[in-house]
């Protein structure tokens, strides 16, 4: 059965006529992606109250006044606070494993399916306005909340779960049906769903499950900086880890070789992407989860963080017919998002993209994406010869590992391509070097070689707690200032507060150094330049080194020097 249009039944309720839908479907014109009952409201044409009857004539559901409603704290109980905040629901009632819940955005199918995943209950909805789930959420979600630390003091006093694990324990054959049962069990996957939505809600980058011999550690990566969390007990790794696989289809059985894996979510109504890494340890099964959450990254290069000079003189770079473009750094530092917001901006009907990685990332509209697969031969090498039958003009290779990917890099560029691609070194002019020790000829690097990016990530410093701070001696002799040499620079840092967790920190910003190759950089390749001569040549070309562009982010009190010195290295 068709779902009758919201517009419609405004009208329909008598809450609007003819001419001011018509108004309303205009101005939702201007607003692409808008919904129509916000503009309604916006607009003042129709109430929060109006709007919450609409919909659920719409989804033929009903109404509920949650500041009227006496909701039981066991029903609260079975929705966390994280799980409330992301999905804006408010549980009202539970009966004959049936959770109704309230919500704003009854059209959002995608919520109901999630909560039925994650509970494991049947989910019904009922409508009430945005306001009414706002007060709600103070009301019953501000003070005691669910927290990890609640459930993981649960399993500790589950003696049933304590016997189902030390049944499994050991290193002889698994029972698979017992191990499957524990993994199923709604403690373990109540620990586990929260800690992926603690994980996901902090737009953390990496989930860590390590095992030691007297306990299993729990730490998020976000940031760039990994944070432990109370430590589940010991003797629940083994059903979280076969959890974690039985989610990403890996074999249970198998607990001597490492497996790799992906888990599909949906979060809110957007999709996350995990990336599962299993590898077998002294005392266990180490597991990282590799989040790619793609409504937290912007693939925009205004966005990536350069300032004006750099991003002008990338985007020339990025524009011309043919070269090597080479984007370094360390591993997490953010050159695939520069890459790829540098291909969203060049990606037009007139041009071939294609891309090879290991693995692909985020999917892009427009550009043929060929994932590696080392296992069955499908090299960065072996992919790229064959890219370069189907008639490409710009090419993204995932990274140079070796001289055969270099050299076919090389000629891709020397016949007519533009290709980008990263690799490992500390900075912008290194990249030289490791390019000819890698066997690459010197001639070739001169004839294609046409611009180095080396960044880092540093974390911004949190705007709520930021304060001002006195920098010592020690520190200032760190970064290579003396005191009177700006008597004027202040530095500030986080005092720590709920907002960043208490680190001081929320967020990253970019440090870029984009050496443009030059004809003069060119001879000096030839003759075996020192990094040190080419770094000097570089900057007199304008070129702002990593530790400079992190100093400039100190002096606008983005950032802390601490972080800058953790990052970049003094140049000569």
């Amino acid at each position: 059965m068709a779902i009758r249009r919201i517009g419609q039944i405004f009208v329909d309720m008598g809450f609007i006529d003819d001419s001011q839908l018509e108004m309303l479907l205009e101005e939702q014109q201007q607003q692409p992606g808008e919904k129509l009952g916000r503009i309604a409201e916006e607009m003042g044409l129709i109430t929060d109250d109006q709007l919450a009857q609409a919909l659920a004539e719409q989804m033929n559901l009903q109404v509920i006044n949650l500041a009227e409603a006496k909701i039981p704290q066991q029903t609260l109980d079975l929705v966390s606070d994280t799980m409330a905040q992301l999905y804006r629901v408010v549980p009202v009632r539970f009966e004959n494993n049936e959770l109704t819940v309230a919500t704003a955005e009854p059209q959002n199918l995608a919520v109901p399916d999630e909560l039925r995943t994650f509970l494991g209950y049947t989910i019904r909805l009922v409508v009430t306005t945005e306001r009414e789930i706002k007060q709600a959420m103070d009301r019953y979600y501000g003070t005691a909340s669910e927290s990890v630390e609640s459930i993981i003091s649960e399993l500790e006093e589950d003696e049933e779960l304590l016997k189902q694990a030390a049944a499994l324990a050991g290193d002889g054959p698994i029972d698979l049906t017992g191990a499957e049962a524990l993994a199923d069990s709604a403690p373990v996957r109540k620990l586990l769903n929260m800690v992926l939505l603690l994980a996901i809600k902090d737009h953390a980058s990496d989930v860590h499950f390590e095992p030691f011999e007297d306990e299993f550690r729990i730490r998020i990566k976000a940031d760039g900086v990994l944070y432990e969390m109370v430590p589940p007990p010991r003797h629940l790794a083994f059903a979280i880890t076969t959890r974690i696989k039985v989610m990403a289809n890996l074999d249970i059985a198998e607990r001597r070789l490492p497996q790799d894996g992906r888990i599909d979510l949906s979060v809110g109504g957007h999709p996350v992407d995990l990336r599962v890494s299993v590898l077998p340890t002294l005392f266990g099964e180490s597991v990282v989860m590799r989040i790619l959450d793609r409504s937290v990254v912007s693939l925009d290069l205004n966005k990536v963080g350069m300032d004006a000079p750099t991003i002008a003189s990338f985007r020339e770079v990025i524009k011309k017919p043919n070269g090597i473009v080479l984007v370094t750094g360390p591993t997490g530092s953010g050159k695939t998002t520069t890459l790829y917001s540098a291909l969203n901006e060049i990606n037009n009907v007139e041009d071939k993209l294609m891309t090879t990685e290991d693995p692909v990332e985020y999917d892009m509209d427009g550009i043929i994406q060929i994932p590696i697969d080392a296992d069955i031969g499908n090299t960065f090498a072996h992919c790229l010869r064959s890219i370069l039958r189907q008639d490409p003009d710009k090419i993204l290779v995932g990274e140079i590992r070796d001289l055969e990917t270099a050299e076919i890099a090389v000629q891709a560029s020397l016949t007519g391509h533009l290709v980008f691609s990263t690799l490992h070194t500390n900075d912008a002019p290194s990249t030289i070097t490791r390019l000819k020790d890698m066997g690459v000829p010197t001639f070739l690097i001169t004839a294609t070689l046409e611009a180095i990016l080396a960044q880092r990530l540093v974390r911004r410093i949190c705007t709520q707690c930021r304060e001002e701070t006195t920098p010592t001696p020690e520190l200032l002799a760190q970064l290579g200032l003396a005191p009177e040499q700006e008597p004027d620079l202040k530095f500030y840092r986080g005092a720590g507060c709920d907002l960043c967790n208490n680190t001081g920190y929320k967020g990253r910003v970019g440090l870029f150094e984009l050496m443009i190759i030059t004809d003069k950089l060119r001879d000096m390749i030839m003759v075996n330049a020192s990094v040190d001569e080419m770094r000097t040549e570089a900057q007199s070309n304008g070129m702002v080194g990593l530790r400079e562009s992190g100093m400039a982010f100190v002096r606008q009190g983005i950032t802390t020097a601490e972080e800058i010195l953790r990052e970049t290295i003094l140049e000569a």
